[in-house]
């Protein structure tokens, strides 16, 4: 079901003419520094793939994939990507791509079972992103190292924002704070997933809340996560930290938690198995991607997404996905975002 959050008192900052120009800044600004930061060259995404290749991103694992069938194929069926974090493990591979240096794209994507309302559309657009790694590199101070400096490129876009927009002021903290899942429901144990990130969000501005995928000490997920792309190890499972998180801002807007990025060290053989056998998903094995990992084909790397849309909704402090890109939203919502003073595109 969609659902609308409603701010009290909204006025957006920029006219439509205004937001356009921040959009494009924003875009062109933050690609380019994330490309120096992380030393990753820009290459050309699909939009498509085949079905059954174990390609495609499973998000949940609920999600349902757009599909099509393929006259040339044979009607094979072809899938509308949820998202390129497999993808992008077998470019660093097919270009043999150096340690140290990586890749990004333009994703685009249709995700049709979103429940649909401020933060989630249909309509996906995300920087991907993913880096070639060593064995030695496969810890959480690399981890950390990473996520500080796509921070470090977060607080450079908010500081162009403020000098290009005077009215708009820099809100996020100069170091962002990392967590754990398994500290989080220690530190919360009454509350759900959800209210914990409220709570820790809005107390440090930033975080990066870390091992998102297993089960934690309660024998709860603290959301979902494919088995085969992030290491998600977790303390409950084997002592092991989560190699992967969440990048989590506060929005002052909406004032709600406001993930931007998903993202983590991919897994090696080893957490392959591991993580499929816990999620009863073991005949994936028999996929070209997972194969090709189990080969050793495909390098060791660390990966993901940096919400477009959503990185420009925040920085231009609008209060729907709406004002950003274009889509199609349930005709009541566009009745009650009129009556808020929020302007859908």
């Amino acid at each position: 079901m969609s659902y609308l959050f409603k701010p009290t008192n909204y006025n957006p900052i920029l006219n439509l003419q205004q937001t356009e120009l921040g959009i494009m800044k924003i875009k062109d600004f933050l690609q380019s520094n994330l490309s120096a930061e992380l030393r990753l060259r820009r290459v050309t995404a699909p939009l498509f793939v085949l079905r059954g290749t174990g390609i495609n991103d499973d998000l949940n694992g609920v999600e349902r994939a757009v599909n099509f069938p393929i006259k040339d194929f044979g009607d094979a069926r072809a899938e509308v990507v949820h998202s390129l974090a497999k993808w992008k493990r077998l470019i660093l591979a097919d270009y043999e791509i150096e340690n140290g240096y990586g890749i990004y794209t333009d994703m685009n994507a249709i995700r049709a079972d979103e429940e649909l309302g401020n933060l989630h559309s249909l309509y996906v657009d995300q920087w991907d992103w993913e880096r070639v790694m060593t064995p030695e590199q496969r810890n959480v101070d690399f981890l950390k190292m990473i996520v500080n400096r796509i921070y470090a490129t977060i607080l450079r876009t908010e500081y162009l924002v403020s000098e290009s927009f005077p009215e708009i002021k820099p809100v996020l903290p100069e170091e962002i704070t990392f967590i754990h899942a398994e500290e989080l429901r220690c530190l919360y144990p009454d509350k759900t997933p959800k209210e914990r990130e409220f709570e820790i969000a809005k107390k440090y501005k930033a975080v990066f809340i870390m091992g998102i995928g297993g089960a934690l000490g309660d024998g709860q997920k603290h959301d979902g996560r494919a088995p085969d792309y992030d290491d998600w190890s977790t303390i409950a499972e084997n002592g092991l930290p989560g190699l992967n998180g969440d990048i989590i801002l506060w929005n002052p807007v909406l004032e709600l938690p406001f993930e931007i990025s998903s993202m983590g060290i991919r897994v090696d053989k080893e957490a392959l198995l591991r993580q499929l056998e816990i999620e009863g998903k073991s005949e994936r094995l028999e996929m070209y991607f997972h194969k090709r990992l189990i080969d050793g084909t495909l390098p060791l790397s660390i990966g993901g997404g940096i919400g477009q849309s959503r990185m420009c909704m925040f920085f231009l402090r609008k209060a729907h996905i709406g004002e950003i890109q274009a889509s199609i939203w349930p005709e009541k919502m566009y009745e009650e975002c009129k009556e808020l003073n929020i302007h859908l595109i």
